[in-house]
């Protein structure tokens, strides 16, 4: 009978081996959880993703920090301009999904995503009704662009002299950013309609969209959750030379599909941006104790269309191609001389850096990265870094420019950052919890193979111990 037990405790061992290895080979419990998300991760009415994916639950928190021109005087001479930063200026961000409708049998869906801002006193070092900058007068400088060389060069200049106009000017932090009204701007919009009477960077873009998008479901296939196939009608942009460089790639950024693998490029549209540009696995990191896999741009992203010919199309006009890091996206802003960069000129040319005395850039404090979770696809951490600069020179035709050094000048620079919430983020532990369970019952099969194998050769060599010493005396005793 003991025998009896002893096999078939040694048959239940290596079945139970024999079946762990099987399920651990053919990934069965992994190949359940992975399509139990893709079944989940699917845009359709009445469901849970659909409602998160409308009205996210993390605050979007958008962070301004000002350039202040110290030296305005030297400048105009052609000395290097000195600037302070001053910020942040927090406000949070609403930017829920409106207007949403399923098309084409679930496979399709169509939204708005309007974006309202609400200043956060607590989380600012000041009150951005009250504080003043000095910087680069936008307005005045892209007038002077457009008309240098033309009929128009000679009717600007009075006006420029009428309105004393400089080419530097002081405004509030919140005039800068939200519009104020111009005298100057004001008499252009009689001449010409199309300019805008007031000016500020996010002029009319509180509580306004961007456009109509229309994603795709991910209902035919996972890795196409909230993929953009048209924004604002249009399945590719005009801005740039190349079909490549017009392209819309990706999500928008705020979600991504599920089961994201490290070697994977992620692609995304931003209409900041005025381009679509992809992110790549840098680490591993951990967020709340969700596991994620942060994501940032790759060096090729900064390199200039010189050295790296996938970029060409960004130079615009054709062929006039700037230094690493810095995009002019001039076509996408009725022409005024504006061009991207990362804060403090990050990861750019270092002429650019050295150009302006109190530029300072930190990969910690200036890189833009995401730090999404690998299973869900959900974004549990971002931060989205960019700088605004403006394109100045002298121009012989307005004295209003002086000896200015030809330059990419920094105007502000934002960080719009969203960390997962306390609330979702236990939801979603628990989630991965159940998930890792299910994944881990060939492992708990195969412990308990192991175990039972152990006590098997236990009890199978047991005859085969030495006997006790006392035992022994015993055994000899008797022979006696």
């Amino acid at each position: 009978m003991t025998r009896l037990c002893h096999g078939v405790l040694g048959v239940v061992a290596v079945t139970l081996l024999i079946a762990s290895v099987s399920l651990l080979v053919t990934r069965v419990f992994q190949k359940v959880v992975d399509w139990e998300v893709q079944e989940e991760m699917v845009l359709k009415n009445g469901s849970d993703t659909l409602k998160l994916w409308e009205e996210p639950p993390p605050p979007v928190y958008m962070q301004f920090y000002m350039f202040n021109v110290t030296n305005p005087l030297e400048v105009l001479n052609g000395e290097i301009p000195r600037v302070t930063e001053t910020g942040p200026y927090t406000y949070r961000e609403d930017r829920p999904k409106v207007n949403v409708h399923i098309l084409e049998n679930g496979t399709k869906v169509s939204f708005f995503s309007p974006r309202t801002f609400y200043f956060v006193p607590e989380m600012s070092v000041g009150d951005p009704a009250v504080d003043h900058i000095r910087t680069v007068n936008v307005p005045a400088v892209a007038a002077m662009e457009m008309a240098t060389a033309t009929a128009m060069r000679f009717p600007l200049e009075v006006m420029l002299l009428l309105y004393k106009e400089e080419m530097f000017s002081i405004h509030t932090v919140h005039e800068w950013l939200w519009g104020y009204e111009d005298r100057f701007l004001r008499t252009m919009h009689k001449m010409r309609p199309a300019v805008n009477p007031e000016f500020g960077f996010f002029y009319k873009m509180n509580g306004t969209d961007d456009g109509e998008y229309v994603v795709l479901s991910g209902g035919r296939n996972y890795k196409d959750f909230t993929r953009i196939v048209e924004w604002k009608g249009k399945e590719k942009l005009d801005w740039w030379t190349t079909p490549e460089c017009n392209m819309i790639n990706g999500t928008d950024g705020s979600s991504f599909h599920p089961l994201i693998d490290q070697d994977e490029t992620i692609y995304i549209f931003s209409s900041d941006f005025c381009r679509s540009l992809s992110v790549t696995y840098e680490k591993y990191v951990t967020v709340k104790g969700i596991p994620a896999y942060r994501f940032v741009p790759p060096a090729s992203f900064y390199e200039s269309g010189k050295v790296n010919k996938d970029n060409a199309g960004f130079c615009v006009p054709a062929g006039n191609c700037l230094g690493a890091g810095v995009l002019n996206i001039s076509t996408c802003m009725q022409g005024a001389p504006i061009l991207l960069s990362s804060p403090h000129f990050y990861q750019s040319d270092e002429a650019y850096i050295k150009s302006i005395d109190g530029i300072h850039p930190k990969k910690e404090d200036h890189e833009t990265f995401l730090d999404i979770n690998p299973t869900t696809g959900l974004l549990v951490r971002a931060c989205k870094r960019f700088q605004i600069n403006v394109y100045v020179r002298s121009l012989p035709d307005f004295f209003q420019t002086g000896n200015i050094r030809t330059l990419v000048f920094p105007i502000f620079h934002l960080n719009e950052s969203v960390v997962l919430d306390d609330d979702s983020a236990g939801k979603l532990k628990v989630a991965l919890l159940e998930s890792s369970l299910l994944t881990s019952i060939p492992y708990i099969i195969m412990a308990l193979g192991v175990i039972l194998g152990i006590v098997f050769v236990a009890f199978a060599c047991r005859p085969f111990w030495p006997k006790k010493e006392e035992d022994i005396e015993g055994l000899v005793a008797t022979s006696s």
